[in-house]
């Protein structure tokens, strides 16, 4: 079994900041790749940003300059700070992580339950 949770979602003004955070738990041995994805209200899921296990960082287009992707390898989480905040990044958030499970040693894909951001003034 492995779980991911996300917190730090809310409303906040644009131009304001939020830090997302994402913390993975259950039968986990190693974890690859960990990103954040959102999906906006009537637009399909998107990935934001993602991280490789050493620090290999991606971003979409539309985030970059804005959002940071860091990661706790020791306590199997992911963050997500961003700043700038515009009325178009308002959508709910997913942590995602490609997991190699114990003691199956299998390999696979998560994902959290999302939270919601929403960038109103």
């Amino acid at each position: 079994q492995v779980q991911l949770e996300e917190s730090g979602g809310g409303l906040v003004q644009p131009g304001g900041s939020l830090r997302l955070s994402c913390a993975a738990s259950g039968s986990i041995l190693n974890i690859y790749t960990m990103g954040w994805y959102r999906q906006a209200p009537g637009k399909e899921r998107e990935l934001v940003a993602s991280i490789t296990k050493g620090g290999v960082t991606n971003y979409a287009d539309s985030v970059k300059g804005r959002f940071t992707i860091s990661r706790d390898n020791a306590n199997n989480k992911v963050y997500l700070q961003m700043t700038s905040l515009k009325p178009e990044d308002t959508a709910v958030y997913y942590c995602n992580a490609d997991v190699l499970r114990t003691p199956t040693l299998m390999r696979g894909d998560y994902w959290g339950q999302g939270t919601r951001v929403t960038v109103s003034s």
